[in-house]
Parts: structure tokens; sequence; C-alpha cells
């Protein structure tokens, strides 16, 4: 599966915003237009304004445009307000829950954690960043990447957990209380926008 390799500042300069909440993101000097002296050029046109609040999203979840797509039409076959179910698939990926939880910095990190196969879910391996969890699963984390989880959490002193997430810091372990809506995901982006875009 493909997947961005490059400076990860870069996406943050690009779109505006942090897209991780880590001091190298949120540092004002960062979020300065890409380019020596941060040149804005021209006023966005509308398709400018809805492209870059997908892309806004999208970096977020570390996610290349096939899989974003992928989601996208996966909640616009479901019934309901397809931004809000396109949030909830993507807030219910295995890779956002772990970081969520705050055993890693950021979606690179925690999709890494996946990948090398030290979560598991219900007492058994995944190693599939995009596994969808489910309400009433437990994810805990493989003894060897213990101390790891540890110092991320110390790092991560002020994360505050979502609702849906219940957290057992002494065991490492999460639990899925909910099923998460939209005011409970701590980043802001315009949904209606994204649906739009691929109109």
């Amino acid at each position: 599966m493909a997947r961005y390799t490059g400076p990860k500042v870069r996406l943050s300069r690009r779109v505006g915003v942090p897209v991780a909440d880590i001091p190298k993101h949120t540092a004002k000097r960062q979020l300065t237009p890409p380019g020596v002296h941060g040149f804005r050029g021209r006023r966005q046109k509308d398709y400018g304004i809805r492209l870059t609040e997908k892309q806004k999203l999208r970096y977020h979840y570390g996610l290349m445009e096939k899989q974003f797509r992928r989601n996208v039409d996966e909640a616009s076959r479901r019934k309901g307000n397809t931004g809000e179910l396109l949030l909830q698939l993507l807030e219910q990926r295995l890779d956002n829950v772990v970081r969520r939880a705050g055993f890693t910095r950021t979606v690179w990190a925690s999709r890494q954690m996946v990948v090398h196969g030290h979560v598991l879910v219900n007492g058994k391996k995944v190693d599939r960043p995009s596994y969808p969890v489910k309400t009433g699963d437990r994810i805990t984390l493989r003894d060897g990447i213990h101390k790891l989880a540890r110092e991320n959490m110390e790092s991560l002193a002020g994360h505050i957990v979502p609702d849906w997430l219940d957290v057992n810091p002494s065991e490492l372990s999460v639990q899925v209380a909910a099923i998460p809506v939209a005011d409970q995901i701590p980043f802001d982006v315009n949904t209606n926008l994204i649906v739009e875009f691929y109109r």
C-alpha cells in the first residue's frame, strides 16, 4: 500500500492548520504558507476551498487519496448524514484509536505500531491500520512495546481521551465504549464541503 513518506510539517503548511498535535506542527511559524516567504497568492476559488478541506482531513488521518475515496463512497452508501458517517469511519480505524488513546504521538507512529504487530484486538494480533473497531472491542499492546507507550503517554501529559474510549493506563488497554459522534472528534473540519467536492 502506498503511503506518504515526505516531510510531515509540509502538509500542515500546505493546508494552514496543524494536522498533528505536536509542537513541530502547532508552532506559529510552521503554519505560514509554503515557500520561502510564505507567498499567499490569490484568493481561493470554490473548488480550491473544498479541495483544501478534503486534504486537511486526509492528512490528519494519514490516508492516500484512494483510501480516502473508498471511505467517502462507503459513507455515501450508508443511511444518514454522509459527512458524519465519514468521520465515524475514519475515527474507528485501528491506527486512529491507538493515537486517540495516547499510546503514540502521531497517526504515523500509531500506523507503524499496528503494522509491526504490536497491537492486539480482543487478544488477536491485527496488523492492518485500517481495521475498523466496533463497540465492545478491547485493544491491548504487546509487552515489548509497553515502555515506549508509557513514554509517549508521559510526553502527552495534557492529552484528552475522547468519551467514546475507556483507557486503562495501568494495563495499557482501551475499550471502545460507543460509536464516535462528530462533536467528540478533536479536529475542526467542514464535512459538507468534502461531500460537495466528490459530487
